[in-house]
């Protein structure tokens, strides 16, 4: 508690050679306002000079001076005033802790005093000095009106719903309002005026905050805001939302730390449930073209059947084909990817199902193929178009037969694979034109799963961005807290070509350029911004609205056109000509 009673704490600091402390003690005393509570300490201690050790003695009525603590052993959190008295050039270093008022009262110095006389003038001055500022302290209600501030900054802070906790460059906590102590578990009493890595087990801030002395001078760059996994006193593990700042003095010098956290336990798990019902793997979307796909994924994840991925490169097929096989009763069985196009034909045989020893130059000893690696399991056959017409007959053998022989090899070879084939060309159109095999095609196709592309899914944009920012975020140890509402307009329009794949870049492109919390529109790709001017500067014509856009915005607001046209944006006039073209008059 920093109150005695209802009275002011005040502690009068001087440097340790004069013990000016002691008489601002004794002339408080006699003026004896009520309302007030001394302490006194020094800097440091140091030897006083003979004639000037016999005045204090006589001034203080035979207290010895070594009765004064030093300042170190004084915690000074504690008190409400903080008063030094002496040459200003020796309090340069002080540094009280942030919310503690302090006063500097400057007096003659016993430093130079080479006489019993000179020491006892230039107390006498000095006492003189500290008593004119005392009475004027005590009389001009400065003291009344410092403790309201106090009171109620502290009554602010103590209503807040976060917890707060303030602490020096070495990390001793001077400040801990109430909703900290219901956060962590700990009473006020038990951290304050304790290291802060002391006190709580682990590290409070997560261990990467600048006063931790783990931290490199990359890590200073990390922002502010960081999530981090706090064990409370009662030993239960709670996710805390975190945000850590400087807290610089009146000459924009550091002297510690300001921390503002909030427990997000609950958010955290209400979060992954959302999550989870809009994504499937590292599949992410809220959008009904993709909320049809994580419906496929589902039904087809339990049956064998082979599966076709058709999309835009970029859209998310491997993702898709891993969801496919996580979800269903191979999941803890190899899932193994290979491209089909990446590969020369000599080579791709090789990968896809192995070679013996000697089977040709450089074949040293044997090799297990693709299909033999994921035997039980899944494996994917990307850019399945790029297949040569050899490779094509080769592959129909093996998904018919279930076995195949390696390069140079005579045995037989049986695996029980599950195919996933994903392309993003036209498979008919490529039969009719005889670059695939039609009997091929019907055996890698049981199931199409078309995944849309990211501009027919304008709803999931900021969504996928919201998740590439937390995942590149994970990977960096660093956290920004999110995207401004223009940058994510300007994603939204833009059309992405490169699909999810392109988004991503993007996003990483805006974390390496943001140096704050927030990524703007100025952190993002030129040509998302360029493409965002060419629009403003030629408005074209509006999108086509769909029948069930039309329908949501009368159902929203009761059968009113004029409100739906606003909500629609766009003209009363253009929603009557999509309600005839609809037949909804």
């Amino acid at each position: 508690m920093n109150k005695v009673g209802q009275k002011f704490l005040i502690l009068f600091i001087s440097s340790g050679n004069d013990n000016y402390q002691s008489i601002a003690e004794e002339l408080t005393k006699e003026i004896n306002p009520e309302s007030v509570y001394v302490m006194c300490a020094t800097l440091k201690r140091t030897d006083l000079s003979f004639a000037a050790e016999s005045v204090i003695k006589e001034s203080r009525r035979g207290l010895p001076a070594t009765s004064v603590p030093t300042m170190e052993s004084v915690e000074l959190y504690m008190f409400d005033l903080i008063i030094t008295v002496g040459d200003s050039d020796l309090f340069r270093e002080l540094s009280p802790p942030a919310m503690i008022p302090y006063i500097h009262w400057e007096v003659p110095s016993l430093e130079f005093a080479q006489s019993k006389e000179e020491a006892r003038q230039t107390i006498s001055k000095a006492r003189g000095i500290i008593h004119d500022n005392l009475e004027t302290l005590f009389n001009s209600e400065l003291l009344k009106a410092l403790f309201d501030i106090k009171h109620n900054l502290k009554a602010i802070l103590d209503n807040l719903l976060d917890g707060v906790m303030a602490h020096t460059k070495d990390r001793i906590i001077f400040f801990f309002n109430k909703a900290a102590e219901t956060i962590t578990g700990y009473k006020r009493e038990q951290v304050l005026g304790k290291d802060c890595h002391k006190v709580f087990p682990g590290r409070f801030c997560g261990g990467d905050c600048e006063y931790c002395e783990t931290t490199t001078l990359e890590h200073k760059r990390t922002v502010s805001e960081r999530s981090v996994d706090f064990i409370k006193k009662d030993g239960r593990k709670r996710n805390l939302s975190m945000s850590i700042m400087s807290l610089p003095d009146e000459n924009m010098f550091d002297i510690g730390a300001l921390l503002s956290f909030k427990d997000v336990t609950e958010l955290e798990i209400l979060r992954n449930k959302v999550k989870h019902h809009h994504s499937i793997g590292h599949l992410v979307g809220k959008d009904p073209l993709m909320m049809a796909v994580f419906d496929q994924i589902k039904e087809v994840a339990p049956v064998k059947a082979s599966v076709l991925l058709l999309g835009e490169s970029g859209t998310g097929k491997e993702m898709a084909a891993k969801a496919i096989h996580e979800s269903g009763p191979r999941h803890n069985k190899p899932f193994v990817a290979i491209n089909c196009g990446a590969l020369p034909e000599g080579v791709l045989e090789s990968e896809l199902f192995g070679h013996v020893k000697g089977a040709f130059t450089g074949a040293i000893k044997d090799k297990k193929g693709r299909f033999e690696l994921a035997d039980g399991g899944t494996l994917l056959l990307d850019e399945v178009s790029e297949l040569s017409p050899a490779m094509q007959v080769k592959l129909l053998r093996v998904l018919q037969e279930q076995s195949f022989e390696k390069v140079g090899g005579e045995k037989q070879i049986h695996v029980n694979v599950r195919v996933i084939s994903a392309t993003n060309r036209d498979l008919k159109q490529m039969i009719k034109q005889k670059q695939f095999r039609k009997d091929l095609y019907y055996r890698l196709c049981v199931v199409p799963i078309n995944l849309p592309p990211l501009r027919e899914r304008h709803l999931d944009i900021p969504m996928l961005a919201e998740f590439f920012l937390e995942q590149i975020g994970k990977e960096m140890n660093s956290y920004i807290l999110s995207i401004s509402n223009e940058a994510t307009d300007a994603l939204s329009q833009y059309s992405w070509p490169g699909n999810v794949r392109e988004l991503r870049n993007a996003i990483e492109y805006g974390y390496v350029k943001c140096y704050d919390n927030l990524i703007r529109l100025e952190h993002l790709p030129p040509e998302i911004k360029d493409s965002l001017k060419k629009k403003r500067k030629k408005p074209g014509p509006q999108p086509k609205l769909k029948k069930e856009d039309i329908l949501t915005a009368l159902s929203q607001t009761s059968g009113n056109r004029r409100n739906a046209a606003k909500q629609l944006n766009i003209s009363r006039a253009t929603l009557y000509r999509y309600l005839d073209a609809y037949g909804l008059n």
